[in-house]
Protein backbone atom coordinates (compact mmCIF):
# COMPACT_ATOMS: atom_id res chain seq x y z
CA UNK A 1 0.00 0.00 0.00
CA UNK A 2 1.35 3.29 -1.07
CA UNK A 3 -0.22 6.59 0.45
CA UNK A 4 0.38 10.53 0.65
CA UNK A 5 0.07 12.18 3.74
CA UNK A 6 -0.34 15.84 3.48
CA UNK A 7 -0.52 18.06 7.08
CA UNK A 8 -2.72 20.51 8.03
CA UNK A 9 -2.28 23.37 10.46
CA UNK A 10 -3.12 21.27 13.25
CA UNK A 11 -0.26 18.76 13.43
CA UNK A 12 -2.48 15.89 14.66
CA UNK A 13 -4.83 16.37 11.99
CA UNK A 14 -3.69 15.05 8.56
CA UNK A 15 -5.22 13.80 5.12
CA UNK A 16 -4.63 10.47 3.84
CA UNK A 17 -4.53 9.56 0.03
CA UNK A 18 -4.06 6.34 -1.45
CA UNK A 19 -2.51 5.28 -4.22
CA UNK A 20 -5.28 5.11 -7.33
CA UNK A 21 -4.92 1.53 -9.23
CA UNK A 22 -6.92 2.42 -12.79
CA UNK A 23 -7.80 0.63 -15.80
CA UNK A 24 -10.86 -0.23 -18.20
CA UNK A 25 -12.41 -1.95 -15.74
CA UNK A 26 -12.60 0.68 -12.98
CA UNK A 27 -10.73 1.98 -9.70
CA UNK A 28 -8.97 -0.27 -6.54
CA UNK A 29 -7.12 1.76 -3.74
CA UNK A 30 -6.70 -0.11 -0.14
CA UNK A 31 -8.32 2.46 2.44
CA UNK A 32 -6.50 0.86 5.13
CA UNK A 33 -3.62 -1.66 5.58
CA UNK A 34 -1.62 -1.54 9.29
CA UNK A 35 1.93 -1.69 8.36
CA UNK A 36 1.65 1.01 6.45
CA UNK A 37 -0.24 3.27 9.07
CA UNK A 38 2.06 2.37 11.68
CA UNK A 39 5.00 3.74 8.89
CA UNK A 40 3.21 6.95 9.59
CA UNK A 41 2.36 6.70 13.11
CA UNK A 42 -1.52 6.36 12.41
CA UNK A 43 -3.15 3.94 14.28
CA UNK A 44 -2.74 0.17 13.39
CA UNK A 45 -6.32 -0.65 14.94
CA UNK A 46 -9.41 0.40 14.33
CA UNK A 47 -12.23 -1.43 16.86
CA UNK A 48 -15.15 0.03 15.06
CA UNK A 49 -16.81 1.35 11.39
CA UNK A 50 -19.71 3.51 11.01
CA UNK A 51 -21.64 4.97 8.29
CA UNK A 52 -24.01 7.85 7.84
CA UNK A 53 -26.36 8.65 5.15
CA UNK A 54 -27.44 12.30 5.25
CA UNK A 55 -30.01 14.53 3.60
CA UNK A 56 -28.46 17.21 1.70
CA UNK A 57 -27.99 20.53 4.52
CA UNK A 58 -27.63 18.16 7.46
CA UNK A 59 -24.59 19.30 9.90
CA UNK A 60 -23.32 16.03 12.46
CA UNK A 61 -21.92 17.41 15.42
CA UNK A 62 -18.93 18.10 16.63
CA UNK A 63 -18.84 15.43 18.49
CA UNK A 64 -16.36 13.39 20.70
CA UNK A 65 -16.17 10.76 23.24
CA UNK A 66 -13.68 10.48 26.37
CA UNK A 67 -14.07 6.90 27.28
CA UNK A 68 -12.71 5.06 25.59
CA UNK A 69 -11.23 7.50 23.87
CA UNK A 70 -12.03 7.91 20.33
CA UNK A 71 -10.04 8.83 16.91
CA UNK A 72 -11.25 8.79 13.53
CA UNK A 73 -10.71 8.47 10.24
CA UNK A 74 -13.25 9.81 8.13
CA UNK A 75 -13.82 9.53 4.00
CA UNK A 76 -17.23 10.34 1.68
CA UNK A 77 -18.12 7.57 -0.65
CA UNK A 78 -21.20 9.13 -1.81
CA UNK A 79 -22.23 13.03 -2.52
CA UNK A 80 -19.71 15.45 -0.95
CA UNK A 81 -19.32 16.62 2.58
CA UNK A 82 -17.28 19.19 4.78
CA UNK A 83 -15.73 17.29 7.11
CA UNK A 84 -14.49 19.27 10.25
CA UNK A 85 -12.36 18.94 13.20
CA UNK A 86 -11.99 20.79 16.20
CA UNK A 87 -8.85 20.65 18.83
CA UNK A 88 -10.92 20.75 22.03
CA UNK A 89 -7.61 19.17 24.32
CA UNK A 90 -6.99 21.66 27.34
CA UNK A 91 -2.91 22.72 27.36
CA UNK A 92 -3.32 22.43 23.27
CA UNK A 93 -1.26 25.05 21.39
CA UNK A 94 -4.06 24.74 18.98
CA UNK A 95 -7.02 24.18 21.16
CA UNK A 96 -10.17 25.46 19.86
CA UNK A 97 -8.54 25.40 16.51
CA UNK A 98 -10.30 23.47 13.45
CA UNK A 99 -9.47 22.11 9.95
CA UNK A 100 -12.57 21.76 7.42
CA UNK A 101 -12.39 20.34 4.18
CA UNK A 102 -14.71 19.28 1.00
CA UNK A 103 -14.66 15.40 1.05
CA UNK A 104 -16.29 13.68 -2.23
CA UNK A 105 -16.82 10.36 -3.95
CA UNK A 106 -14.34 10.94 -6.42
CA UNK A 107 -11.32 12.58 -4.27
CA UNK A 108 -10.47 9.47 -2.21
CA UNK A 109 -9.15 11.23 0.90
CA UNK A 110 -9.52 10.45 3.93
CA UNK A 111 -9.18 12.57 6.87
CA UNK A 112 -7.59 11.58 10.68
CA UNK A 113 -8.64 12.94 13.79
CA UNK A 114 -6.93 11.57 16.78
CA UNK A 115 -9.27 11.76 20.07
CA UNK A 116 -9.19 14.74 22.13
CA UNK A 117 -10.80 16.66 18.82
CA UNK A 118 -14.19 17.18 18.35
CA UNK A 119 -15.42 15.74 14.52
CA UNK A 120 -18.53 16.04 12.26
CA UNK A 121 -19.55 17.31 8.77
CA UNK A 122 -22.29 19.27 6.73
CA UNK A 123 -23.61 16.92 3.56
CA UNK A 124 -23.65 19.37 0.70
CA UNK A 125 -25.29 16.86 -1.60
CA UNK A 126 -28.91 14.82 -0.88
CA UNK A 127 -28.15 11.33 -0.14
CA UNK A 128 -24.43 11.72 0.91
CA UNK A 129 -22.45 8.98 2.95
CA UNK A 130 -19.67 9.36 5.16
CA UNK A 131 -18.01 6.17 6.49
CA UNK A 132 -15.69 6.82 9.93
CA UNK A 133 -13.35 4.13 11.02
CA UNK A 134 -12.91 4.31 15.07
CA UNK A 135 -10.20 3.67 17.19
CA UNK A 136 -12.49 3.49 20.61
CA UNK A 137 -15.78 1.19 20.72
CA UNK A 138 -19.02 3.61 21.22
CA UNK A 139 -19.99 4.16 24.63
CA UNK A 140 -23.35 6.41 25.12
CA UNK A 141 -21.94 6.90 28.72
CA UNK A 142 -19.11 9.11 27.85
CA UNK A 143 -19.69 10.91 24.41
CA UNK A 144 -20.37 14.43 24.22
CA UNK A 145 -20.11 17.46 21.64
CA UNK A 146 -19.97 21.39 21.30
CA UNK A 147 -21.99 23.85 19.40
CA UNK A 148 -21.63 23.52 15.59
CA UNK A 149 -21.85 27.28 15.76
CA UNK A 150 -20.20 28.21 18.84
CA UNK A 151 -18.66 32.08 17.67
CA UNK A 152 -15.32 30.92 20.34
CA UNK A 153 -14.45 28.53 17.43
CA UNK A 154 -15.99 29.90 14.54
CA UNK A 155 -16.30 26.64 11.56
CA UNK A 156 -16.57 28.86 8.22
CA UNK A 157 -19.61 26.11 7.29
CA UNK A 158 -20.50 25.90 3.59
CA UNK A 159 -24.27 25.69 4.30
CA UNK A 160 -25.64 24.48 0.98
CA UNK A 161 -28.51 26.98 0.04
CA UNK A 162 -27.35 29.71 2.47
CA UNK A 163 -29.13 27.21 5.56
CA UNK A 164 -30.23 27.06 7.68
CA UNK A 165 -28.50 23.50 8.64
CA UNK A 166 -30.47 20.29 9.86
CA UNK A 167 -29.45 19.08 13.24
CA UNK A 168 -30.28 16.82 15.90
CA UNK A 169 -32.67 17.42 18.83
CA UNK A 170 -29.17 16.59 20.78
CA UNK A 171 -26.96 18.83 18.13
CA UNK A 172 -29.39 21.78 18.94
CA UNK A 173 -28.64 21.91 22.41
CA UNK A 174 -24.82 21.18 22.60
CA UNK A 175 -22.72 22.97 24.94
CA UNK A 176 -20.14 25.81 24.17
CA UNK A 177 -16.12 24.69 24.11
CA UNK A 178 -15.99 27.10 27.13
CA UNK A 179 -18.57 24.76 28.73
CA UNK A 180 -16.61 21.56 27.57
CA UNK A 181 -13.33 22.59 29.33
CA UNK A 182 -14.60 23.86 32.50
CA UNK A 183 -16.26 20.48 32.79
CA UNK A 184 -14.25 17.38 35.09
CA UNK A 185 -14.33 15.44 31.97
CA UNK A 186 -11.99 17.71 29.75
CA UNK A 187 -8.83 16.80 31.53
CA UNK A 188 -8.78 13.50 30.01
CA UNK A 189 -8.01 14.63 26.50
CA UNK A 190 -5.35 17.00 28.80
CA UNK A 191 -2.38 17.32 26.42
CA UNK A 192 0.41 15.87 28.70
CA UNK A 193 -1.78 12.19 28.83
CA UNK A 194 -1.96 12.44 25.01
CA UNK A 195 0.41 9.22 24.96
CA UNK A 196 -1.63 7.18 27.19
CA UNK A 197 -5.66 8.47 25.56
CA UNK A 198 -4.80 7.97 21.99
Amino acid sequence: MSITITETRIPDVVIIEPKLFSDHRGTFFEVFRSTTFGEYDLPTHFTQANHARSRKGVIRGLHFQWDPPMGKMMRVTRGAAFVVAVDIRPGSQTLGQWHGMLLNSGTYRQVWAPAGFARGFCALEEDTEVQYLCTGTYNPACEAGIRWDDPDVGIEWPLPDGGPPILSDKDKVAPSLKTWLASPEAAHFRVAGLAQTG
